[in-house]
């Protein structure tokens, strides 16, 4: 987040440049304690959240691969989210080993095909996140609909719609980030200093709304149809609710505590990029900084909490783990399922992962 030659490095990318030229101060900004606070903090959680999502995930898909019904449109969703994920997973431990050594080590290529992955596993993660709650809304408040379709064609159709079009919102970050080299506190420029950033500031700022706009979307999305499902199963007819209200509570809370504090951040990133008052101002932008990178931390860690929010509370889900691990222990008589997780709205039966 350090201001180099005209540009910024953007927000998801780990600068160590330890200051910042500001037109309305006469000193260098120097952000060595921020850097160093960065450093370590995202280096220890981001390796808690590698490990937390790849085993989390796994057994996500271990799971819905041998004991559930992939022609389901909730199953396929849930298939696809825990993948994502694991995508969105893949670019942290390249971002960490960035930060904590200060430059990029691993050449252009791997530049762009590491902000190409990641930025695929975000969008395509925000992308499932938001087509699982127009389903569940349309499933709970209007069960007749047409999306309920559950013929596996229109499953694997959505499915590749969404991919598509989460490679199409990650492209424009490979093509214009590149390797680049920043200005030393001298002017010169040190060779050794290599980062993996965007060439112009106009691209940093476009990748940033761009995110933005995905969270407001998925914001209003999801706000609106869990208000329309809690309105639906708060009904005196309706049945067994109280568990499901609490994991769409859970769902709503963790999403929204978790991104919209760093988009917030991301956005005021932009207007230190913009120069504008006061956030030109050194001890502003290094307070921005901080912010950044603590609610970072808490946004990436969704990929891990993701599991647990959308299946690991689900009975069913907890009945084929325990049959797994039951397996494993090579007992032959299988625990019995004695719950099940679905829900019912004016007599009409609703899977809720």
């Amino acid at each position: 987040m350090s201001e180099g030659d005209g540009f910024t490095t953007p927000d998801y990318y780990f600068s160590t440049l330890e200051y910042d030229d500001y037109e309305n101060e006469g000193d260098a900004c120097f952000k060595a304690k921020v850097i160093q606070f960065g450093a370590i903090v995202t280096s220890v959680f981001f390796t808690l959240v590698v490990m937390f999502s790849c085993v989390g995930n796994t057994l996500v898909l271990w799971v819905l691969l041998k004991y559930e019904n992939l022609r389901s449109l909730t199953n396929t969703f849930l298939l696809n989210l825990a993948v994502s994920d694991l995508v969105f997973t893949v670019g942290l431990p390249f971002w960490a080993y960035y930060y904590v050594i200060g430059q990029w080590t691993f050449g252009e290529p791997a530049c762009k095909a590491i902000s190409f992955i990641f930025f695929v596993g975000f969008y395509s993660s925000t992308i499932f996140l938001i087509t699982m709650t127009v389903h569940r809304y349309m499933a709970v408040v209007h069960p007749l609909s047409v999306i309920l379709n559950r013929r596996i064609y229109h499953s694997v159709l959505i499915s590749v719609v969404i991919w598509i079009w989460s490679f199409c919102a990650a492209t424009p970050h490979a093509i214009f980030t590149k390797v680049v080299s920043h200005p030393t506190p001298n002017g010169s420029i040190s060779t050794n200093e290599s980062f993996c950033d965007y060439e112009m500031l106009n691209w940093k700022l476009v990748g940033i709304y761009q995110q933005n706009l995905f969270f407001i979307i998925a914001f209003i999305t999801i706000t609106f149809c869990y208000i329309q499902i809690l309105g639906r199963l708060l009904r005196p007819t309706a049945h067994t609710r109280h568990k499901t209200i609490r994991l769409i509570f859970c769902i709503v809370v963790v999403y929204v505590l978790g991104w919209a504090p760093y988009n917030v951040a991301i956005f005021l990133d932009s207007l230190i990029s913009w120069s504008v008052a006061p956030f030109n101002l050194c001890n502003v932008s290094t307070a921005v900084d901080y912010v950044y990178y603590v609610s970072r931390l808490v946004a990436f860690s969704h990929c891990c909490l993701n599991p647990i929010f959308h299946v690991f509370m689900g009975i069913k889900f907890r009945s084929h783990l325990k049959k797994m691990l039951w397996n494993i222990r090579g007992n032959k008589d299988e625990p019995q399922n004695r719950h099940s997780n679905l829900i019912y709205s004016n007599g009409e039966e609703i899977s809720m992962y």
